[in-house]
């Protein structure tokens, strides 16, 4: 292990014991906010520092094994213990590496998912009505909460677009790279002629706000339209004007939500589904400003990229950003996507690694 790494981690030692002292402070334990950001902070020191620790230890017992080598009934035992050392120390150094590695405080919130139908008409609707169930089959699986903050219903079925919230263990660092450009090549059901179209949809995922560091948004700034809602929804449709649409006129953004009987209910959802696209607004103009002289293989969530294609008469889904192709595409449309997600993650992991280790 480099000095400067282990320097690193024994100030993150000192650090610990800070922390842990300041958490029994009174005066810090009746502060909501800032307790909850040290205890954050406590938690993942403690990770590492224990990391780090076992590290040490680990380097002890090889210390006190190669002193026993030259003990003739003891030498066996001594080698395999510093064989069996040397391996975990590996371990144990691969895990702070990764453990060091730059995270965003956002990977913890809950999520917006956003699908819209692109080009390709009813076919890109039903490919979106896809994308849903493939996303809300896969929080299923994960144990995760998800509620449709709102919904707009294509004709011929699917959407024209569809914004769910999920809440859940790292929701939104796990969905993070969803974000862009999903194409789809298939025979559509309309198609009598057997020919293979290619439509388009796209995804965007945005971490909720969190409310102390909220968007700001001046009621001067907004247009709040209330209109009669659509499509199946029970008796009290289109009987009362419960259905809201909130522009932010300064960008343009709209958000609007009718999937409630409550007028009350329906602003609270529309303002945040608002407060996050602003927020993912100012995001991305950060990061492309940031990343501009070199683009991140996984991490640009631009929405006109085009990440990923679902070819359904190959049964092939391939990721163009990490060129990942898998040939299960039954399996993965039915939210088995563990090893996709697993693949970006690493990707991700392994870009900031060579940045650190670049030292850019």
């Amino acid at each position: 292990m480099k000095d400067s790494l282990r320097h690193r981690l024994e100030r993150l030692e000192l650090r610990l014991a800070e922390l842990d002292e300041a958490l029994t402070d009174v005066a810090v334990a009746s502060d909501v906010a800032r307790w909850r950001t040290l205890s954050r902070e406590q938690s993942e020191a403690q990770r590492l520092v224990g990391l780090y620790r076992r590290y040490r230890q680990r380097e002890q017992d090889i210390d006190v094994a190669q002193g026993l080598l030259e003990d003739v009934e003891m030498a066996q035992m001594a080698r395999e213990e510093i064989a069996s050392a040397e391996s975990e120390l590996q371990e144990l150094a691969a895990q702070i590496q990764t453990a060091l590695l730059p995270r965003d405080p956002d990977d913890e919130r809950p999520a917006f998912l956003e699908i819209r139908a692109g080009t390709g008409g009813d076919e890109s609707a039903l490919f979106a009505g896809d994308l849903a169930r493939m996303y809300l089959r896969y929080c299923e699986r994960r144990g995760w909460r998800t509620e449709v903050m709102s919904e707009s219903p294509a004709e011929l079925g699917g959407y024209k677009e569809l914004v769910v919230r999920i809440e859940g263990e790292q929701a939104y660092g796990t969905l993070r790279f969803e974000s862009g450009g999903h194409r789809v090549q298939r025979v559509p059901a309309t198609e009598s002629q057997g020919r293979i179209h290619t439509s388009a949809c796209t995804v965007a995922v945005m971490p909720e706000p969190d409310e102390a560091a909220e968007v700001t948004l001046n009621p001067a700034e907004l247009r709040i339209d209330t209109f009669r809602a659509s499509g199946a929804g029970g008796q009290h449709v289109n009987k009362t004007d419960s259905a809201i649409r909130i522009t932010h006129l300064p960008t343009g953004l709209v958000a609007e939500c009718q999937d409630d009987r409550s007028q009350h209910r329906n602003k609270a959802k529309a303002m945040a589904v608002l407060a996050a696209r602003l927020r993912d607004k100012e995001r991305s103009e950060r990061a492309a400003r940031e990343a501009a002289p070199r683009k991140s293989l996984v991490g640009s969530g631009d929405r006109s990229d085009r990440i990923r294609t679902y070819n359904f008469p190959q049964g092939r889904l391939t990721d163009h950003r990490i060129n990942l192709t898998l040939y299960k595409l039954g399996q993965l449309m039915d939210g088995d996507l563990d090893e996709v997600v697993g693949a970006l993650q690493a990707a991700r992991a392994a870009e900031q690694l060579a940045a650190l280790e670049g030292g850019g």
